[in-house]
């Protein structure tokens, strides 16, 4: 069987030898294309990025994987795995692979996650690189889908050029990649979640660099339960890892405190079918709710709130989330929905982590917005850069992980990464945020 293999430079829009050029794509971060297969299934592209728009395309391209490879016309058959022995910095590139979610329900926080790490990339090789190699990170799809992040990572780890996964995006499918990555011996630096199995230092390969879900629960609690005196919280879940993680954190909180949740509703992982978990939630009166969701649900359940019966309803969310598309989306309907946040807030200016965070990403896309993830992106970008500094000037697979699994303080301007033998997470702190009625995010201080 043969694939159709995009593999499209956003930063120069060339397309590499051999394959056919990609339809350009209607969102102005990621310009990848796709090809529909001749039978009744997407063959699912990527996005690729590259360092430097005069950077040399790489002599063949990164395999874009299908959940189940499809035969397509005029395509081109995939090369067979070359010697994992090759060195991988050879053409004075250090390539480095985000499997996440670039499309669907995820694709605008995958997108935004993508522009900041990114931008931290394209930093660096501004001024020169690290230890004299340029930085490409080569970006593939998965759609939130974990089967599709094993076929992704699998394909990626046979391209003996890459380095490690960085950046992934959810709990399922980080699981996922992480599997592979291990056999692979690969790291997998900074995935975008706070489920408790990244924080397993037992995995080895695993370097966080935002909190657990459990401390972005005790947040919210903290507020409603500490400062407004809310007794009945509910929580909505995606009934996968992510969503009881989340529910776990929720519980827990509330039991330091003497209360059980008001009621609690699970719902299907890339699905908005959450109308009965948000009627047992009325049925129980609740005071609050507190969604562990992607962006869909969690703007499904507000509508049906505002719409029917829980007009007041205070609803909060995890980081995961962006807060920024919600309030775009829902605009005054999101009105006091509060977020926690594993990162600075974006128009703290005066930090020199932001102000560095802001320059980097207008030189990589003037025109995106500040965001959460993007700084988020960004710092995990920094990490990577640390990791690749230690690794020495010919880094492989081993002694990227060694030289990451090394690392005790990593400084990103006025903030400081910590790990150590049992501590595979950076950052341990929870920023508090709510949408405005004018669709603003603003600090939460009452």
């Amino acid at each position: 069987m043969s694939l159709d293999y995009v593999f499209e430079d956003i930063m120069t829009r060339q397309t590499f030898p051999g394959h056919s050029a990609a339809p350009e794509r209607s969102h102005p971060l990621l310009r990848a294309g796709l090809r529909k297969a001749l039978v009744p299934a997407l063959v699912l592209a990527g996005l690729a990025t590259s360092a430097l728009a005069e950077m040399a395309p790489l002599p063949e391209p990164v395999p874009q994987p299908a959940t189940v490879p499809q035969p397509v016309a005029d395509a081109p058959v995939m090369a067979a795995p070359r010697d994992r022995a090759a060195r991988p910095t050879a053409d004075g590139i250090a390539h480095f692979a985000q499997v996440a979610a670039f499309e669907g329900g995820s694709g605008m926080a995958g997108q935004t996650f993508n522009l900041g790490i990114r931008a931290a990339f394209e930093e660096a090789n501004r001024a020169g690189g690290v230890n004299g190699l340029t930085l490409a990170l080569h970006g593939v799809n998965d759609s939130y889908e974990p089967d599709q992040t094993i076929a992704a990572g699998r394909q990626i780890a046979d391209d003996p050029r890459m380095l490690a996964f960085v950046g992934s995006y959810g709990t399922a499918t980080s699981t996922a990649l992480q599997s592979v990555a291990a056999d692979a011996g690969m790291a997998l630096v900074g995935p975008l979640t706070g489920a408790g199995f990244a924080r397993n230092t037992a995995l080895g390969n695993v370097f966080n660099l935002r909190t657990s879900y459990a401390a972005e629960a005790e947040a919210w609690v903290a507020h409603l339960v500490d400062q407004r005196g809310f007794t009945r919280i509910g929580v909505l879940y995606q009934d996968d890892g992510f969503g009881r993680s989340g529910l776990a954190g929720v519980r827990a909180a509330l039991a330091r405190r003497g209360l059980e949740t008001a009621a609690i509703g699970g719902y299907v992982r890339n699905t908005t079918a959450v109308k009965a978990a948000f009627l047992d939630m009325r049925d129980a009166d609740v005071e609050a709710i507190a969604v562990i969701s992607t962006q869909a649900p969690l703007s499904t359940a507000i509508r049906l709130a505002r719409a029917h019966g829980l007009p007041d309803t205070v609803f909060t969310t995890l980081s995961f989330l962006s807060a920024d598309a919600l309030a775009a989306e829902l605009g005054p309907m999101g009105a006091g929905v509060i977020f926690s946040q594993v990162v600075p807030p974006t128009w703290e200016t005066d930090r020199p982590v932001v102000a560095r965070y802001l320059e980097a990403l207008a030189a990589v896309e003037p025109e995106a917005a500040p965001a959460f993830i993007s700084l988020e992106g960004y710092m995990v970008g920094r990490l990577v850069l640390a990791g690749l500094a230690a690794a020495g000037p010919d880094p492989d697979r081993a002694r990227f992980l060694k030289a990451m699994a090394g690392l005790t303080e990593v400084p990103v301007e006025d903030l400081t990464l910590h790990f150590g033998p049992d501590d595979n997470q950076g950052l341990d702190a929870v920023f508090l945020t709510r949408l405005s009625a004018d669709g603003r995010i603003e600090d939460l201080t009452n």
